[in-house]
């Protein structure tokens, strides 16, 4: 049933009291640059402070072999991250409400040349409204406002009446592996909730994920006889010709498909690293690109794989050197399927309350072009999967940053939402 009023009011200012705490823990966290496979010293951070509430956090160490078994890992790689996943759980004195898993991951991408940025990417500067800093908004300001959520209830006497699971992971930018092993290691319940930087809106159907490298083999020569040699720099670039062809036709399949019929890049291919040659004045013997591109929801990532993989071969056979000497495809981080949350749930209709309680507007709902850990609940759990999130402005730019006032209005409403989903008990006296 929903929340009394006069809770309501409780919780929020509950939310406004430990705000300025919570701020300086989201600064806390964004000083840990956590890039992949430099996450240990913020997991133990989380650890602790998990601990330091009473959760009884564990850790999950992410398994190769089982995940490389599951058809939604993504590629095991000598570069996966050797963090352990932090997990902990609030266990109630008389479970009566809903269980929850309440998710982030503290996984950011490189900083990019930190002369664009204002301020040094893992310098917290707050200026105005905005916490500047790598991973202030993707995803650190969402981490601290799960655990702040659950601080507001305790801090008014109160505590869900259900189990609810705080889980911090890994390789949500590179892989998704940390959810998925979450999963495989058995850890489930009624719902989900990710508070990942969208806007205050709630994510109807996101995109799955490829990531693949191509390798182009070159004939190396002196320039003076430039003819006589192969430049693989110059055949990759053609390859990125056929690949922006592939994300042409993909995205021109969108006739019918919910949720994707008015997105003019649903289908993004990003070319986001090249590497090749050895000397400016010697015709070039390699090159690698490494791509990423997005799949419809319902597209299994092994065939939009064969796909790419069949379009680089065309069109290799059709280049007069990349036919003798065609290019490697290797698929080397995400395999991930996209998803769509269907309306109607539950879940869905307490977090519209929750969210009418924290701001005073009606929840809106959208299509993320994006990479999202609510994949493996809703495609293995099968349970509802809610990301929703704050206001930020360019994560994974220069600059990213986030909204205080908005993590405070989401603050607030995972509060309500824990509240109402989970029921509420009295926190026991010592």
């Amino acid at each position: 049933m929903p929340l009394d009023p006069a809770l309501t009011a409780r919780i929020a200012a509950s939310v406004a009291a430990g705000f300025p705490e919570q701020v300086a823990h989201t600064q806390a966290l964004v000083r840990f640059g956590s890039v992949r496979g430099h996450e240990g010293a913020i997991q133990d951070f989380v650890f602790d402070a998990y601990a330091a509430r009473g959760y009884a956090p564990e850790r999950l160490a992410l398994d190769g072999p089982a995940l490389a078994a599951h058809p939604g890992a993504g590629r095991v790689t000598e570069a996966q991250s050797r963090a352990p996943l932090v997990i902990a759980t609030h266990r109630p004195r008389d479970p009566v409400g809903r269980s929850l898993i309440l998710q982030a991951h503290v996984d950011v991408v490189p900083t990019g040349p930190a002369d664009l940025w204002t301020h040094a990417p893992f310098d917290p500067v707050i200026d105005g409204d905005w916490l500047y800093g790598r991973g202030a908004a993707d995803m650190k300001a969402g981490h601290a406002a799960n655990l702040f959520a659950l601080d507001a209830l305790h801090r008014i006497g109160l505590q869900p009446a259900a189990p609810v699971i705080l889980q911090s992971v890994v390789e949500e930018e590179s892989t998704g592996n940390g959810a998925l092993m979450i999963h495989l290691a058995g850890y489930r319940a009624d719902a989900v909730l990710i508070p990942e930087p969208e806007d205050e809106k709630l994510v109807r159907a996101n995109v799955g994920v490829l990531w693949f490298t191509v390798a182009v083999q070159g004939r190396p020569t002196h320039v003076r006889a430039m003819g006589a040699g192969a430049n693989a720099i110059d055949a990759a670039y053609r390859v990125v010709g056929a690949l922006r062809a592939l994300e042409a036709r993909w995205n021109a399949d969108k006739a019918g498909r919910p949720h994707f019929d008015g997105a003019a890049d649903a289908i993004n291919l990003n070319v986001g690293r090249i590497e090749g040659g050895d000397w400016a004045s010697s015709v070039p013997a390699w090159c690698r690109i490494a791509c990423r591109i997005g799949l419809y929801p319902g597209v299994a990532a092994a065939d939009a794989a064969r796909a790419v993989a069949d379009a680089v071969a065309a069109f290799a056979r059709t280049d007069s050197f990349l036919a003798a000497a065609p290019p490697v495809v290797t698929f080397d981080g995400f395999f991930a399927e996209g998803y769509v949350l269907e309306p109607g749930s539950e879940a869905e209709a307490v977090l519209a309350a929750a969210h009418a309680g924290a701001t005073g507007e009606p929840l809106q709902s959208f299509m993320s072009p994006s990479y999202l850990d609510t994949r493996v609940h809703a495609l293995y759990d099968r349970v509802p999967a809610l990301c929703y999130g704050p206001i930020s402005h360019d994560i994974h730019g220069c600059d990213e940053r986030v909204s205080l006032a908005s993590v405070r209005r989401v603050t607030t409403a995972i509060a309500l939402f824990v509240a109402e989903w989970c029921g509420v008990e009295a926190i026991a006296a010592d």
